[in-house]
C-alpha cells in the first residue's frame, strides 16, 4: 500500500511513489510556489551564530595595536 502525503502547498493527497513526479507536491505549480517562498526567505532554517560578535571587542580586535607586529 503506497504512502499518501498531503501537498505542502494546497493539501491535496499525493501518493508517494515513483510515478509521482513532483512528490511531495501535487504539481509543478505547487513545487514552484514553494521554491519561490524559499527564494523570498518566507522559509528559513534557523542557524545559531558560530561566535558572539560582541566578544571580538573583548579580545581586542577593535584596538589598532592588535594588528601591529
Amino acid at each position: 500500500m503506497p504512502l499518501t502525503v498531503n501537498c505542502p502547498i494546497c493539501k491535496i493527497p499525493v501518493q508517494w511513489s515513483p510515478q509521482s513526479e513532483f512528490k511531495p507536491f501535487c504539481s509543478e505549480r505547487c513545487k514552484m510556489i514553494d521554491l519561490g517562498d524559499w527564494a523570498s526567505e518566507k522559509h528559513a532554517i534557523p542557524v545559531k551564530s558560530e561566535f558572539d560578535v560582541d566578544a571580538l571587542d573583548e579580545l581586542g580586535y577593535d584596538e589598532e595595536s592588535f594588528f601591529k607586529e
